[in-house]
C-alpha cells in the first residue's frame, strides 16, 4: 500500500510541475530540468500515457492528425558526417549523389501530396549550407507551392545571413533544423557542425518570423539521461518549436550508427508523451522509422499526443509507410488529416 501511495503523489506532483511549466512557457522562462523530465519517463506507463493524452485533449482535437509529405530535392553528396545519414558522401551506402530535380517534377510531386491529403510539402536537400545559386530554384519552388494552397516547408541545412529572410518571401511557412539529440552526446553523432551552429540557424528562422519545426533522433545509442536532455533543449525555447519531429533511428548499412543496439518501442513511446507534456501547444510529429513500427505502438503514439506525420513512399531516402497504408490506419482508429 505504501508503494502505491508513494505512486500517486508523485504523479500528482509531476502533473502540477508540468501545468507550471506549460504555463511559463510562454513567457519565456526556463522551466523544464533534465532530471524533472526523466522523472516523467520514470513514470508508470499508464500514469504517462493518461498524463499525456490529458494535455493533448486540453490543447488539441484528439483525433485529429496534420499531414505532410516530404521530398528529397537533392539527395546526396553532403559533405557532413551525420553517424546516422547515408547522404554524406563519406560513408558507403546506396544512395548516390544526384542533381537538384527539376521544378516541374517538384511540383508534379506536390500536386500528388496535396491529392493524397497532405496539407504540408516539405523540400530537403542535402546541403551542409545552401549556396545562393542553389537556394535561387528553391525559392521559385516554395513560391509555386505555395500557389498550390499548401503549407511550405524545407530543410536546407545552415543558413547563411539573409537566407531566412529570402526563403520568408519566397513563402516559407516552416523551416526545418533538427538539433538530432543533447549537447553532451551530440559530438559522439557529428563532429563537422557545433550544436551552437544549429541554434544560430535556429534563431535566423525566428527572426525572419518563419516557424520552427526541430526535433531529433532517438535510438543512436543515447542514454534516457540524454534522450530527457534532448526534450529539455527543445522545450526551453524561448518558443518551442511550432512542429517538433520525433525521429526513430533508421539504420543504414556503410554509415557509422549500422548496428546500434534497437530501442525498444516503449521507450519510443514514452518519448512522445514527454514530448507532448513538455510540450504541450506544438505539434508532435512520428516521422523516420515509423515503416519499422506495427500498427499497434503507432496506434500508442497516437494516443500519447503524436498529432503530425510523414506520408508517402519515402521519407528523403529512407522508406515510409505509402500513402494507403496510413489512410487505412487513420479509419481502423478513427483519426482524420487536418
Amino acid at each position: 500500500m505504501q508503494t502505491s501511495t508513494q505512486t500517486v503523489i508523485n504523479t500528482d506532483s509531476l502533473k502540477h510541475h508540468s501545468k507550471q511549466c506549460s504555463t511559463s512557457a510562454d513567457s519565456g522562462v526556463n522551466r523544464w530540468r533534465v532530471e524533472d523530465i526523466v522523472a516523467l519517463y520514470e513514470l508508470p506507463f499508464n500514469d504517462l500515457m493518461h498524463q499525456a493524452t490529458t494535455v493533448h485533449r486540453e490543447n488539441f482535437d484528439a483525433n485529429g492528425v496534420q499531414v505532410s509529405t516530404l521530398l528529397s530535392i537533392k539527395t546526396g553528396g553532403c559533405s557532413e558526417d551525420c553517424g546516422y545519414c547515408p547522404q554524406a558522401a563519406r560513408y558507403h551506402t546506396d544512395v548516390e549523389n544526384e542533381p537538384m530535380m527539376p521544378i516541374d517534377e517538384v511540383l508534379a510531386a506536390a500536386r500528388e501530396a496535396k491529392d493524397n491529403g497532405a496539407s504540408r510539402f516539405c523540400m530537403g536537400a542535402a546541403w551542409r549550407s545552401p549556396k545562393q545559386r542553389d537556394l535561387e530554384p528553391v525559392l521559385k519552388m516554395i513560391a509555386e507551392v505555395k500557389a498550390m494552397g499548401l503549407e511550405t516547408c524545407a530543410t536546407l541545412g545552415m543558413l547563411k545571413d539573409g537566407q531566412a529572410a529570402q526563403l520568408k518571401e519566397a513563402g516559407l511557412d516552416y523551416y526545418n533544423h533538427n538539433l538530432d539529440t543533447a549537447p553532451e552526446f551530440y559530438g559522439d553523432v557529428i563532429t563537422t557542425r557545433t550544436y551552437q551552429d544549429r541554434l544560430d540557424t535556429l534563431d535566423s528562422v525566428r527572426e525572419a518570423d518563419i516557424n520552427v519545426c526541430c526535433g531529433g533522433i532517438i535510438g543512436m545509442g543515447e542514454s534516457r539521461n540524454q534522450r530527457a536532455g534532448l526534450i529539455a533543449q527543445l522545450a526551453n525555447m524561448e518558443r518551442p518549436p511550432e512542429s517538433v519531429p520525433i525521429n526513430l533511428l533508421t539504420q543504414v548499412e556503410g554509415t557509422p550508427l549500422h548496428g546500434t543496439e534497437e530501442l525498444d518501442p516503449f521507450e519510443f513511446v514514452r518519448t512522445i508523451a514527454v514530448a507532448r507534456i513538455t510540450m504541450p501547444k506544438s505539434f508532435v510529429r512520428l516521422s523516420a522509422g515509423r515503416q519499422s513500427m506495427h500498427e499497434g505502438i503507432q496506434a500508442l503514439c497516437f494516443l500519447a499526443g503524436a498529432n503530425s506525420i510523414f506520408y508517402g513512399e519515402k521519407l528523403l531516402t529512407t522508406g515510409n509507410p505509402e500513402a494507403e497504408t496510413d489512410k487505412k490506419l487513420f479509419a481502423k482508429l478513427g483519426l482524420h488529416a487536418i
